[in-house]
């Protein structure tokens, strides 16, 4: 029960959707992510599944570095592991679609907390240096491993969900956007619970943390596994999104990307992780636009990828030095002006 904009029980106070206001956003919310595809073009609907595959990814991140405090530049390492694992599960022995999407995201888990092991002794720069050695190997063993196809990669089929072939984007998005709403859900909730108030503590002080009685290495090895576990499943709707996987899919930039989608959107907010990987997926399509606008405009296509990088680099360091809370500071912001408009000064 609320009495004005208080709470009188900590039941109230610990609530993940707290206003009526709220469940009626989230309704609509939800109706237009069940529309969306009846009305949307095969463009937009490919663009939907890529935004929510990195929303996936982001948020993963997000409760590595925004909420636990740990650099990592890896995260598109643990995605190469789910998706790798994902492609040999079905390309090999055909196991079920969301089997193969929770082993690699174990297998992604496990490797996240051996390359977590360092995290007790080295933070900051350091640690993501460790990461970033981290993602060198992984393309080693994922271009070198006969298992893994080598430089060549590895095909495969469309996966198969209660008898339906996923082999469109319409199809697909089905699948990708609930698990994505899924693990978004899960990420708001854990918050709230014992683990995530102890990863928020480790961040604002580890060693204030560690006199309190939280054990460090425990929970900077748990932050690294769920982190790498939301990677690795985000890599396994990858590669059934794609159906080719090679060690090139993976590069370090597309950790970068990850990072700055964090840094643009809000560290240590849900909400930041989903908005910046929104708007740094479409920064791209956006570039695409104004190059195809430009007078020769195809000839130009090809300094797109470097310029895209420049970008990235860019708003990382635009926002850390104008915004460091993030788009989802921007947001909160435009409300607090909405809800307090026309009696603000």
């Amino acid at each position: 029960m609320r009495i004005g904009t208080f709470k009188e029980t900590y039941v109230a106070d610990a609530a993940l959707f707290d206003s009526r206001t709220q469940h009626v956003w989230l309704g609509i919310a939800a109706v237009l992510l069940v529309a969306f595809p009846f009305v949307a073009s095969d463009y937009w609907l490919y663009l939907a599944c890529l935004i929510a595959i990195n929303v996936a990814s982001s948020t993963g991140l997000n409760i590595l570095t925004g909420y636990t405090g740990l650099v990592s530049l890896g995260q598109a390492a643990f995605m190469g592991l789910g998706a790798y694992t994902v492609a040999i599960l079905q390309a090999r022995w055909g196991t079920p679609l969301l089997l193969n999407l929770l082993a690699g995201g174990f297998v992604a888990m496990v490797g996240g907390m051996v390359v977590g092991i360092p995290s007790l002794r080295v933070k900051g720069l350091y640690l993501a240096i460790v990461t970033i050695a981290a993602s060198f190997i992984a393309h080693f063993l994922f271009a070198n491993f006969s298992i893994t196809g080598g430089t060549t990669g590895l095909s495969m089929q469309p996966g198969q969900l209660f008898g339906a072939v996923l082999d469109t984007s319409f199809r697909l998005y089905w699948l990708i956007v609930p698990v994505t709403v899924l693990m978004l859900l899960g990420a708001a909730n854990l918050f709230r619970t014992r683990i995530g108030r102890a990863f928020i503590a480790i961040r604002d002080r580890d060693i204030s943390a560690e006199v309190l009685g939280i054990p460090l290495l425990q929970y900077k090895l748990l932050s690294f596994g769920l982190s790498s576990f939301y990677a690795g499943v985000a890599g396994g709707l990858w590669a059934y999104f794609f159906r080719v996987v090679t060690p090139e899919s993976f590069p370090l930039s597309l950790s970068i990307f990850f990072l700055a989608a964090i840094i643009v959107g809000g560290m240590g907010s849900i909400l930041g992780g989903v908005l910046g990987a929104v708007f740094m997926t479409l920064v791209p399509e956006v570039l695409k636009l104004i190059v195809d606008l430009l007078p020769g405009g195809t000839n130009l296509t090809v300094f797109l990828s470097p310029v895209r990088l420049v970008i990235f680099g860019a708003l990382i360091i635009g926002f850390l030095v104008f915004e460091p809370l993030g788009l989802a500071e921007m947001w909160r912001r435009t409300r607090r002006f909405f809800h307090l408009w026309p009696f603000r000064n």
